[in-house]
């Protein structure tokens, strides 16, 4: 049995037995809900198409350099905690996190500068450097905001399994709601800040929702405030560390990690799973199954279809380009925003026209500004992320247009103060809205299903799948949501609704 559990009031449980489940997919989501299954006395089957754990927060070795493919950015390090913990162990003795300090460093078209620290001081300091007093004080109430809005959220929002729409009428709601979370993010952020540039650094981050922040709900917030306030890591090893080292600590914990063994559908009988079929035939009998894929990917297994009213809106996608170097610059940190003077088009271009960034706003990540041992022959590693339409919003001839497109993202680079950055950068890979699309992911994008409204909380895909008792979804379709945080609180929501406790 799992230690001290929580037990919150009336969320629904998956019929029957539970003593063995089988997690299909290695990516955060799967691994975390292995890892507090494990610690629930389950005994626990993981199954991986990939050779090798990770999913969306994956690493390759590409030209001998390890580059990750996935998520660049780790915050609220204490979910890995929890994780950690389901089984005994600690994220100290798993990872080596370094906090990053600035988390970014922010350039902007007029050739200004602005670093992000966490830090209250610090921050506080560097905003009254560029901007004056007045901007330093409105940082210091916006940041008093974010915070009141993430402790609102984080357990009865974020942290919770909805059932019904009827489980977001408690007291907390009443709080959001005066806090301004069911307004617009933008018009409220700038209540706080009137320098454009300060805006930006407390409102792109609604980008990762799939959200412009001038339509997005202040709700959403929090995702700065984990950027801004909570602070951002790095592992030591690239941020595919991570998914290695929680599946190692499931192993250990006694969980038997299938790689490279794809389940090709799930037996069932009327509405329970009996087993999981292999893509080599294989039948893994099981109580009960957690599937943490692409949601069409789990609907396919289980041979339905969701029963929504509209069709699903999804997030932007995104160009990633992986490069190195023989040079590094100085204006490069381990991540940098590159902000295009267009902000607003910006937003219009990529999610309601369907057109790429006419004037681009990129982010660059070099981890080797961090470990070095990332890269190859003392090179260093640069990924440069484009946000992009997804397919269904543009439809884009990428196989076409890519190339030529990330050689222009490499000149704007340069004209950005990158001197000679697209004669020294050697391109190793990169990756489209084709490329997303053909491993899988739905729309071209691997942010997933919008942070809309209509698709946010209990009006998000349920983690319970009607008509199939035994079955959890764990991931970034389902809730919480798209980030690191989200998917690993993912997994905990999926796994108590097989054990009926939350640690």
């Amino acid at each position: 049995m799992s230690r001290n559990p929580l037990r919150p009031k009336g969320f629904a449980r998956t019929a029957g037995r539970s003593d063995h489940v089988v997690v299909i997919g290695a990516g955060l989501a799967g691994l975390s809900s292995a890892l507090h299954l494990l610690g629930s006395g389950r005994r626990v089957t993981i199954l991986e198409r990939d050779p090798a754990p990770g999913g969306r927060a994956g690493q390759e070795v590409l030209d001998g350099h390890r580059v990750d493919t996935g998520a660049s950015v780790l915050t609220m390090p204490e979910l890995l905690d929890e994780a950690f913990a389901a089984v005994d162990e600690t994220t100290a003795g798993n990872l080596d996190l370094v906090r990053l300090d600035p988390a970014y460093r922010a350039r902007f078209a007029d050739g200004s500068t602005i670093a992000v620290h966490t830090g209250a001081e610090a921050m506080e300091e560097e905003i009254r450097r560029v901007a004056g007093p007045g901007e330093a004080d409105g940082y210091r109430r916006l940041r008093r905001w974010l915070t009141s809005l993430y402790a609102v959220q984080k357990d009865h929002f974020i942290g919770a399994n909805f059932d019904s729409p009827l489980d977001l009428f408690r007291p907390e709601l009443v709080r959001l709601a005066a806090l301004g979370g069911f307004g617009r993010l933008g018009p409220r952020i700038a209540r706080y800040l009137h320098d454009e540039r300060v805006r930006r650094l407390f409102s792109f981050q609604s980008l990762y929702a799939g959200l412009d922040p001038m339509r997005a709900i202040g709700a959403y917030g929090v995702i700065s405030y984990m950027d801004t306030v909570g602070g951002v890591y790095f592992p030591m090893g690239g941020m595919g560390a991570v998914a290695r080292s929680m599946a190692e600590a499931a192993v250990r914990a006694g969980a038997d990690l299938r790689l490279g063994t794809g389940a090709a559908w799930l037996e069932r009988v009327s509405s329970t799973v009996r087993a999981v079929r292999t893509g080599t035939g294989e039948r893994i009998a099981c109580d009960a199954v957690v599937v943490a894929t692409e949601l069409a990917t789990a609907y396919r297994l289980l041979g339905t279809r969701p029963r929504r009213p509209a069709r699903p809106r999804y997030s932007p996608s995104a160009v990633v380009l992986h490069a190195s170097a023989d040079r590094t610059w100085e204006e490069l940190g381990h991540h940098t925003i590159f902000f295009g003077d267009a902000w607003t088009r910006t937003f219009a271009e990529i999610i309601r026209e369907g057109r790429p960034m006419s004037d681009p706003s990129l982010l660059v990540t070099r981890p080797t500004a961090t470990d070095p041992s990332l890269g190859a022959d003392g090179r260093h590693v640069v990924s440069v992320l484009a946000p992009a339409p997804n397919l269904r919003t543009g439809a884009i001839d990428w196989p076409r247009v890519g190339p030529a497109y990330g050689e222009e993202l490499l000149a704007t680079l340069q004209d950005r103060g990158l001197t000679g950055f697209a004669g020294a950068a050697r391109v190793h890979e990169l990756v489209t809205p084709a490329d997303w699309a053909a491993r899988g992911m739905s729309a071209g994008t691997p942010f997933s299903l919008a942070h809309t409204f209509a698709q946010t909380g209990p009006f998000r895909p349920r983690n319970l799948v009607r008509g199939a008792g035994n079955v959890v979804l764990a991931g970034c379709g389902t809730t919480p949501g798209v980030g690191i945080p989200p998917v690993l609180i993912s997994g905990r929501l999926a796994a108590a609704r097989i054990t009926g406790h939350l640690r």
